[in-house]
């Protein structure tokens, strides 16, 4: 597989046939194969930065991953990571820790002295622990699937 080229979004930059193809790969992980009916679009895409990588440098190619920051309102909320997921064919390659780094740079940049808070998939846990995040509730059922919120402190 080629190297995988990154760019970040804000909604309206998102051209129809990007979008397309983002919201049909999260369909793919999320609806289809992790067997999980919900509603995937959500008016918080709206306001949030999506971070897509490609398998080149032509857009018109299959995002391979793709996450959301949702980007808070006011000075009180954090920026929340999101839908954040890898192709299977890109999967164990560090493709996850590269995208997870990626978005949390962007966050300190912009949000220097924000926590950022995760719902994530129980199962993930310990990866989410390497990168500074700390449990913030009880396990929980979301759709089917156990999850933790999980929040990092600024740096």
């Amino acid at each position: 597989m080629e190297e995988i080229v990154w760019h970040w979004y804000a909604f309206e930059e998102l051209s129809g046939g990007e979008l397309y193809a983002i919201l049909k790969l999260r369909q793919q992980i999320f609806v289809v194969e992790q067997q999980c009916a919900y509603q995937d679009c959500d008016d918080l895409d709206l306001k949030s930065w999506h971070l897509v990588g490609w398998q080149h440098a032509d857009t018109t190619a299959e995002p391979v991953a793709y996450l959301r920051v949702i980007i808070p309102e006011s000075p009180r909320e954090m920026p929340v990571i999101g839908r954040l997921l890898i192709h299977p064919a890109c999967r164990g390659r560090g493709t996850a820790g590269l995208i997870l780094s990626l978005a949390l740079n962007r966050i300190e940049e912009f949000y220097p002295a924000a926590s950022v808070k995760i719902a994530a998939q129980y199962y993930l846990f310990n990866f989410y622990r390497k990168f500074g995040f700390i449990p913030a509730s009880e396990v929980f059922d979301e759709d089917g699937i156990p999850h933790i919120t999980m929040i990092r402190p600024p740096s």
